[in-house]
């Protein structure tokens, strides 16, 4: 198992497992929670088919420290540096051609909901509780949190949530589009495991970020572009299996 400062890392039969490893509530002491550059290290395994992040003990994550935010703020070009360096990981984290999926137990605020709403599909267990209450400290979402959750949530539902600063529970996420699948109770990482290998057990890799790129290219690109990629990936994974098929009759 891999350490940084409060993130393991560990590789189970070709899934990666990132944990937030400070609990009781997993409270990210900087934005940027892993640093880019040892990310990329986790996921260079050429074998690695999908990532799940969950955290440690009985809660997914608290969100940020707000001590350190405040204590930060004095220096306005620093807290602007540390906010952006956590964007740009959860924008790597959204940009993998490999499933990431987030595994909610119980707790998950502020910046937790950001990494959460950064992972391609969201699992709560039943007793979970989901928020964005930065507004009740004067403060807003700032990891992509008003970004990310209008396109689940829209637009009204999104306001209401951000500036109530309220918590909802696992049902009311589903219903509001934020989380695709309910677990038992506490029950999260155990779920996600089973959804994970259902999706990539005896897949080869290579179609698996493939898949994933064409499922990317038909939100970033335009149609026809998208359609285009779509036909160069499934052709080159047509060959591959042609040539794989002619082996083993040799």
């Amino acid at each position: 198992m891999i350490h940084r400062d409060k993130s393991t890392f560990e590789l189970i039969d070709s899934i990666g497992i990132i944990s937030l490893d400070d609990p009781p509530a997993n409270a990210l002491s900087i934005p940027e929670f892993i640093s880019i550059r040892l990310l990329h290290q986790w996921i260079a395994n050429p074998s690695l088919k999908g990532l799940i992040i969950r955290g440690e003990g009985k809660n997914f994550s608290a969100g940020g420290n707000l001590e350190a935010i405040f204590n930060a703020s004095g220096n306005p070009k620093t807290l602007q540096s540390l906010m952006e360096d956590g964007i740009s990981l959860l924008k790597t984290i959204e940009n993998l051609d490999i499933p990431v999926i987030a595994a909610i137990n119980r707790v998950c605020f502020g910046g937790g909901l950001e990494i959460a709403l950064a992972c391609h599909i969201r699992i709560a267990s039943e007793n979970a509780l989901l928020a964005f209450p930065e507004a009740n400290f004067n403060l807003m979402p700032g990891m992509g949190g008003t970004v990310r959750l209008p396109a689940y949530a829209g637009f009204s539902q999104s306001a209401e949530m951000i500036l109530g600063g309220d918590m909802i529970d696992a049902l009311n996420a589903k219903e509001l589009g934020i989380v695709d699948h309910i677990a038992p109770k506490d029950q999260a990482f155990e779920y996600a495991w089973t959804l994970m290998q259902k999706m990539t057990h005896d897949r080869p890799v290579k179609v698996i970020r493939s898949i994933m790129k064409a499922l990317k290219n038909a939100v970033e690109l335009s149609h026809d572009e998208a359609m285009k990629e779509e036909t160069l990936l499934f052709c080159s994974l047509a060959r591959d299996e042609a040539e794989r098929r002619k082996n083993e009759e040799a």
